[in-house]
């Protein structure tokens, strides 16, 4: 295995009561703050009809950062490709590719990333979904140097090449990385029960291509890095907190309280929740550390992708810092 690499995934989450602008200001300098602490890639994931998530427009969200930062690789983390053209997302990523030359990563997914009204408002149906398989040959296509057999072409897009990623969380995203030959990105930071068993199947059945004679694998994990261990844990328990809140607001005109959410934390919506945070590394740096290795090896992963839910901006940057030194 090679040497782990450390990524990062942002959301450009919304404060309650804060603004858009605020949040999309946060993800610059919070890109700026990872570049400047060594990660090799930050991801911004597609999302939907969610009033505490600004990254619906991953695209464009990553033409910003890049124009902010110098080195750092940007990603979709991902686009949700049922959603999508296979010719635009090729054209968008393309622009960035030649924008960008050697930061640009194109993440997939397969799900919508939203609800089933925001899904038609799209202008798509649940079957786009199961075109997944061969709307990702078609991009690949495109992002090639070679002439699709229908003779279009993404201008700009081809020859690019722009390195793709399947995401998962299940064994159908393992499988397809492992037929194609592409890198495959498990999301263990909110969806930790399949892990081990998809990362397996796809190293099993992982076909070399071209591009990767050798399986890749990226895992999700959150992280509360703190000064020291006890600082640590209590802001765990208040991004626990934070999750519950956020989660079992949704659809209420009015969102929960910290304080209601404190009431219901050991009912078993809210412990459902709370267990999407089973791989969390907690602690100062020597015990992120050693948390952060435990778990690359649990989920035999070559690059961790980390989450950093600490409750307020400056302890969640302070966390990127502490996250990167550990």
């Amino acid at each position: 295995m090679s040497a782990l690499k450390l990524s990062l995934l942002d959301l450009a989450s919304i404060e309650q009561g804060g603004s858009v602008a605020a949040a999309l200001a946060h993800s610059v300098q919070l890109a700026q703050t990872a570049e400047a602490a060594g990660y090799d890639r930050i991801w911004y994931a597609e999302h939907h009809n969610m009033a505490t998530i600004a990254s619906s427009s991953p695209a464009v969200l990553i033409a910003h950062i890049a124009s902010q930062t110098e080195r750092i690789g940007l990603g979709s983390g991902g686009v949700m490709l049922p959603n999508h053209s296979p010719l635009v997302v090729a054209e968008q990523f393309g622009t960035l590719a030649e924008l960008h030359p050697g930061r640009i990563f194109l993440g997939l997914g397969r799900a919508p990333g939203t609800d089933g009204a925001t899904f038609r408002a799209l202008r798509r149906t649940v079957q786009a979904a199961d075109a997944f398989p061969n709307d990702v040959l078609e991009l690949q296509g495109y992002l090639s140097g070679e002439l699709p057999v229908t003779a279009v072409n993404a201008y700009p897009g081809r020859g690019t090449n722009v390195p793709i990623t399947i995401l998962g969380s299940s064994l159908f995203g393992a499988n397809l990385a492992a037929q194609l030959g592409l890198p495959y990105s498990f999301a263990s930071h909110f969806a930790p029960q399949a892990l081990q068993s998809a990362v397996q199947h796809y190293r099993t059945n992982y076909r070399p291509s071209a591009a990767h004679p050798e399986p890749y694998v990226s895992a999700g994990v959150n992280v509360i890095a703190a000064a020291n261990d006890e600082e640590a844990r209590q802001l765990f328990g208040r991004a626990e907190l934070e999750r519950i809140r956020g989660f079992l607001s949704r659809g209420r005109e009015v969102p929960l309280t910290l304080e209601q959410a404190e009431s219901i934390r050991d009912t078993p919506a809210a412990t459902e929740i709370r267990q999407m945070l089973r791989y969390t590394a907690v602690g100062g740096p020597e015990r992120v550390r050693e948390q952060l290795e435990e778990f690359a090896k649990l989920a035999d992963a070559d690059e961790l992708v980390t989450v950093h839910p600490a409750p307020t901006r400056a302890e969640q940057l302070e966390s990127v810092r502490l996250g990167a030194a550990a």
